[in-house]
Formats: structure tokens, sequence, C-alpha cells
């Protein structure tokens, strides 16, 4: 089982690949790691944080999709009806864009540092975009 750390503003967070579950996806992020980017608020899903990746194409499908992650699952959305983007839920979410209810890949999860993950998405909220780094350990 692979580890990740996710460093996300201020906070660290230990995380494992879905690699049973979604292998491509596992597969193709790996080759874009260490990934760095910003997380900001969602605007229509609940509580969660994105990553916005405009047309970037992991060169995947859908597997082990789902609209509804739990807090501490990360989702890849591949691209389709809306742009690619990471979703990571800290609290209720039900995946939606404009257009309407999407689905995305859950890939990772995050397995431990979850007391402090209401808490970065609030920091989100009420501050602003945070920089976010996976890294493989």
């Amino acid at each position: 089982m692979s580890q990740l750390i996710v460093r996300a503003g201020e906070f660290t967070f230990e995380a494992r690949f879905e690699e049973q579950l979604a292998p491509k996806t596992v597969a193709a992020f790996r080759k874009a790691m260490p990934f760095e980017s910003q997380a900001i608020h969602v605007r229509w899903s609940g509580e969660g944080v994105w990553m916005p990746l405009g047309d970037l194409d992991f060169g995947v499908s859908y597997e082990n999709h789902t609209s509804y992650p739990a807090p501490g699952q990360i989702i890849l959305y591949p691209g389709g009806i809306s742009e690619t983007e990471i979703l990571l839920a800290y609290g209720g979410v039900h995946f939606a864009s404009k257009m309407g209810q999407l689905a995305g890949n859950h890939f990772i999860t995050l397995t431990s540092g979850l007391e402090n993950l209401t808490a970065f998405g609030k920091t989100v909220l009420w501050k602003g975009a945070q920089k976010i780094r996976f890294e493989e350990v």
C-alpha cells in the first residue's frame, strides 16, 4: 500500500492511494507527482475544497467514481462537461458544478490528521486559496 503526505496550507495529512479500486487514476496521478496546486473552496458541492485544473488531461475515465465522497476522501474528476479537478471533502459533499451533478474517481483517502480536516476546510473558506502538495513517501 503506497503512502502519501498531503501538505495543505499549514496542515499535514498522511494518506493512501486506493490502488485496488482506482488503479488507472492512481497510475496517472503518480506520473504527475509530486503534485502541487492551490485549494479553493467549492462553489456548489458543500463542505469541500477543490483544485481546478482546466483542461489538464490525466487520460483516465470513470473508475470507483462517486458524487458523495466522505470526509477525507479525494476524488479526481477527469473532465468532460466541466473542467478537470481534484476535490477533497471535509464534510458533507454532493459533488456538482454549474452544469449539475458530477462524479469523480475516489483515488486517495486521508489516513491521519483527520482531526484537522475541518479546520483546513474552514481556513480555505475564510482565508482563501491554500497551497497543497501531494508527495509519495
